[in-house]
């Protein structure tokens, strides 16, 4: 199993993204947000570039994106194809999300 160091960084007040590098790769997985009012933010976009592919990077930055909603007390928009297919294989993550699994998020 590849070492996957997730971390999370704020551009600036509203905008961020949660990280993830293997060590040897000089490339960087990410899913980016924006904070949309107190306790909300939206996964805006998930990329992972084809060198990260194949090892679970996408899954394993949405899971610490979770965790850390679980953590921080905040829910996520799911703009991001990626995520809202995830979410909707996941009704039991429904608690983290401002909409249920499948619908149409709204801003």
């Amino acid at each position: 199993m590849d070492d996957v160091s997730i971390t999370k960084e704020n551009r600036d007040a509203r905008h961020g993204r949660y990280v993830a590098r293997i060590k040897g790769i000089d490339a960087e997985g990410e899913i980016t947000f924006t904070r949309r009012g107190e306790g909300v933010i939206s996964a805006d976009h998930t990329g992972v570039p084809e060198a990260m592919g194949g090892r679970g990077v996408a899954r394993r930055l949405l899971d610490f994106m979770l965790d850390d909603a679980r953590t921080n007390g905040f829910r996520i928009v799911p703009i991001c194809p990626y995520v809202q297919a995830q979410y909707a294989k996941h009704p039991e993550w429904a608690p983290l999300f401002t909409s249920g699994p499948g619908e149409k998020p709204r801003l």
